[in-house]
């Protein structure tokens, strides 16, 4: 089916219409490229590539995003609308400051806000430390002998088989 002039000028519109009212992001992203099996069926079917790709957040705008959970940001809690609600015991939050969050007063909103803050950067560290932890034999003191003594005796070498996991 072949569409006029006219109706594809009009379909071309409405697509960039829905493209610019679409939302959109733009940051740093990290794709990752796996080998899955072919399909079973397929005689000689060779590996397909795969690549997803998912947005990343930096440290700084995790931790800037997340303090501000249940407070508003100084510089946009610092207004009328915010006298009234901390008298009213409502608490109004975000990075902007104008999302409705619950009902606390000032103080426990800054309990909250900390709560969220110590549970972001346990999670962090989780995320940062590795899986199974190094272990390696501990390195000699020096202490061992005499401290009058001007050579020290040679240590013999001891031969240390490989830490085993503990589970």
């Amino acid at each position: 089916m072949r569409l006029k002039e006219s109706e594809a000028v009009l379909l071309s519109l409405f697509l960039q219409i829905g493209l610019l009212a679409a939302p959109t992001m733009a940051g740093p992203v990290v794709c990752t490229t796996t080998l899955e099996a072919p399909d079973p069926q397929a005689d000689g079917a060779a590996p397909v590539q795969l690549t997803r790709c998912e947005p990343v957040e930096r440290t700084s705008e995790f931790l800037e995003r997340r303090y501000s959970t249940w407070n508003a940001p100084f510089d946009s809690g610092v207004n009328v609308l915010h006298q009234v609600t901390d008298l009213l015991g409502i608490a109004v939050g975000g990075t902007d400051g104008t999302r409705f969050m619950g009902f606390g007063f000032p103080d426990q909103t800054v309990i909250w806000d900390g709560t969220v803050m110590r549970n972001s950067i346990d999670a962090l560290m989780e995320a940062q430390s590795p899986p199974i932890p190094w272990r390696s034999t501990d390195i000699p003191s020096g202490l061992d002998g005499s401290l009058t003594q001007r050579n020290a005796p040679a240590r013999p070498v001891v031969e240390v088989a490989p830490a085993q996991p503990l589970w």
